[in-house]
């Protein structure tokens, strides 16, 4: 990490969220400054930073006694999401088939072969793994829009998908859907069919809130 207050405290910010996305801290899970400062050998200034931030975001909220906790998102807020996510993803698609260059289009199906190809032992580890390889696809679609201010946007949305807790990719027979939807996705972008993309985009989102609504039922 840099040094220097504005820097270091900007770089501890992203490492929260990075580990929020990762699910290294969960919903309810507790923060504290001195905890956060020896894990990455800062000191507790720029960690007393980069929690504001993430207090005024909405992301964790005061703790009895000392810290901060993970916020747990209630049904309406998950909904709310969702909506603005189908939006942000029928946008950045519908751009994408727009812009996207042939390397850019290769590289979205060299990610959805990934998926394919993902492979472990460890059933949770393999839902990690395909979580991660879908925030990369999704990322690079918003990329290929050509649209710093929604990618902007959609980056900060991701950051509350982490809230939600455990990836969908763990409901049964999500990930070959999520494959199959993808492919259709690219297949819609490569043809420069924007109202093609969009619609199945959104229609990707709208599955992916089915499934989180299953995971949110168990809880």
């Amino acid at each position: 990490m840099r040094s220097g207050g504005i820097a270091l405290g900007e770089a501890v910010f992203r490492s929260l969220c990075e580990a929020l996305q990762a699910g290294s801290y969960r919903a309810g899970d507790r923060l504290r400054e001195e905890e956060v400062a020896q894990r990455l050998k800062v000191s507790r200034t720029p960690v007393r930073e980069a929690l504001g931030r993430l207090a005024a975001r909405g992301f964790v909220e005061p703790a009895g006694g000392r810290g901060v906790i993970v916020r747990d998102l209630d049904i309406s807020e998950v909904l709310e999401l969702y909506a603005m996510r189908e939006i942000m993803e029928g946008a950045a698609a519908r751009l994408a088939a727009e812009h996207a260059s042939p390397p850019e289009i290769d590289a979205l199906r060299d990610i959805e072969q990934a998926f394919v190809e993902a492979s472990t032992t460890d059933a949770a580890e393999m839902a990690r793994e395909r979580a991660r390889l879908n925030r990369a696809f999704h990322e690079a679609i918003c990329r290929a829009a050509r649209n710093r201010y929604l990618d902007n946007a959609s980056r900060e949305l991701q950051d509350w998908i982490a809230l939600l807790g455990p990836t969908t990719f763990t409901v049964s027979g999500r990930p070959s859907t999520s494959h199959a939807e993808h492919q259709a996705i690219i297949e819609a972008i490569a043809a420069r069919d924007g109202d093609k993309a969009e619609q199945l985009a959104r229609a990707h989102i709208r599955e992916a809130l089915r499934c989180r609504l299953k995971l949110l039922q168990k809880q």
